[in-house]
This record gives structure tokens, C-alpha cells and sequence, in this order.
């Protein structure tokens, strides 16, 4: 049995926290490289461009991507073998959460409760924690910071088998093409196919995981990931809802078995800042 010091784990989290919210990966700083050689919009180019710009004074100020700073989604992957001592393993999340948004001068955008007072918790937590146990003794954290304007675009939809790959698709880019501008494009689209009303949800949002445009490994999964990607650019909503061919940078999907009698679907669009960092301890 591997022991780990729940400490270590809030330090974890607090870096990740910061870096996530301040250094764009290099897949996305591709994607945007990409997008401005494919975007045929001036005003695209121009955001595009604005975009690269600002990425690049946020690596080298240290100061975040966007005022957003969002509500921060942790996934745990905890070895079975592990034991974290010294505290507990969420409440050492929590903790990182904390320690980033101060030392990182993240803004606090978590209220409590949801309806009423709305009274802000002055420090990014409680966070959103999703734990799975797996083999092995390590523990892998990623964190994923999510701006409320995009979130706020999600949708789920309980579809009939019957529906199919075209019921999906239309699900999918009528979702894109509702979200507008909201969601500051060039926006990436998680999809959750499959499982249960809750499942296909968490679904969306882990395909955001992806290093940007890597393709589903089973080939009719990816060819239905271009063919949402292409659907999606043809809506002309272009990079911040300003017109153009370049609404999307990359579609991912995640699927799981499902009841024969249902055909779940959900979709987490995440903005242009698309923020993750992880580690392997």
C-alpha cells in the first residue's frame, strides 16, 4: 500500500489551478494557428489573431486567460492501492482549490446557496469533484476550470433509439447553433452518447479532456466527430459570434452502453479558452 500526504495533493491542485487558468496547451495554441490559416472572415482573423495575442501575454504575466476564471471541475483517478494520509482526499482538493484562487488572484465565482441569497463563498470551493477508483497505487488529478458563459450552453436529450445518427446530429447542431455567440467562440463540443440521463452528461464534459482533435479511437465514432465538426462550422457563427467558418476547433465524443429502449445525448461546449492541466503522482 502506497501513502500519499493529502498536502501534497492540495499543491497539486493549486498549481494546476493556475497554470490551467494562465497557459493554454499547445493543442489548442494549434488549433488556433490552424483556424487563422482556414478563416476566411476578416473579422475571424482578426479575433483569431486576438486571441494568439492574448494567450501569449497570459503565459508571460501570469495573469489568467479570462476574468472567468470558472468553477473548478477536478477529476480524481485514485489508485486502489493508495492511501492518502494526513487528511482527506477531497477536502485536500478543496484546500488546493482555495490556495489557487488566492495565490493565483482567480475570481471567486461560486455562490451558495444556489437559489436565494446566492451569497458568494469568497474562494472558488466547494469544488466539482468527480472520483473513480482504478488498478494500481497512483493518483492522477485533473483540473478543469469552467466559465459560466459556456457551461450555461449545455443541454441533455433523451432521445428514442429510433432517432439514430441523424437524430443525434441535429440534437447536436441545433445545441451549437441556439448557444450563438454565448459561449465565445471558436468553441470545442463535448459529446456524451450513451449510458443514463446523469452518465451521458459527465460524459460530455471528460471528452473535454481530449488532447484537442484527437479522434475517437473506434473510426465510425470519429467519422461522426468530423461530420458534427464540419455541420457545426457550416453555421457561420465564426470565431466570438462575429461571422465565419471557424465556429468549432474540434468535436470529441465519449460513449458508453446504453438501455435498449434509450439513446441519451449530451453536449458541454466549452469557450476558446479551453483550460486543463493535469499530473500523474
Amino acid at each position: 500500500m502506497r501513502e500519499l500526504a493529502a498536502g501534497t495533493i492540495t499543491e497539486h491542485v493549486a498549481r494546476l489551478l493556475i497554470e490551467a487558468n494562465t497557459l493554454l496547451g499547445e493543442d489548442v495554441l494549434a488549433s488556433f494557428k490552424s483556424a487563422l490559416a482556414s478563416e476566411t472572415s476578416p473579422n475571424g482573423r482578426d479575433v483569431l489573431g486576438q486571441l494568439l495575442v492574448n494567450a501569449g501575454l497570459a503565459r508571460e504575466t501570469a495573469v489568467p486567460l479570462c476574468q472567468d476564471t470558472g468553477l473548478a471541475v477536478v477529476f480524481l483517478e485514485v489508485g486502489q492501492e493508495l492511501h492518502v494520509v494526513g487528511g482527506d482526499l477531497r477536502e485536500a482538493v478543496h484546500a488546493g482549490v482555495r490556495r489557487g484562487c488566492k495565490e493565483g488572484y482567480l475570481r471567486a465565482s461560486v455562490v451558495s446557496p444556489p437559489l436565494g441569497k446566492r451569497v458568494n463563498t469568497g474562494d472558488n470551493t466547494p469544488a466539482i469533484i468527480h472520483e473513480i477508483t482504478v488498478p494500481g497505487d497512483g493518483l492522477r488529478i485533473a483540473v478543469a476550470p469552467k466559465g459560466g458563459g459556456s457551461e450555461n450552453m449545455s443541454a441533455l436529450r433523451m432521445l428514442r433509439p429510433a432517432d439514430g445518427r441523424e437524430g443525434v446530429k441535429r440534437f447536436v447542431v441545433e445545441t451549437v447553433a441556439k448557444a450563438g455567440s454565448n459561449p465565445c467562440p471558436p468553441v470545442v463540443v463535448g459529446i456524451g452518447l450513451g449510458g443514463s440521463f446523469e452518465l451521458c452528461a459527465l460524459l460530455a464534459k471528460k471528452s473535454l479532456l481530449r488532447r484537442l482533435g484527437a479522434p475517437h479511437p473506434d473510426p465510425d465514432f470519429a467519422a461522426l466527430e468530423a461530420e458534427l465538426l464540419a455541420a457545426v462550422n457550416r453555421l457561420g457563427t465564426g470565431p466570438a459570434g462575429l461571422g465565419g467558418n471557424v465556429t468549432a476547433l474540434a468535436v470529441h465524443v465519449e460513449t458508453y452502453p446504453c438501455h435498449i429502449a434509450s439513446l441519451p445525448v449530451a453536449v458541454n461546449i466549452n469557450c476558446h479558452s479551453h483550460r486543463h492541466r493535469e499530473v500523474q503522482l
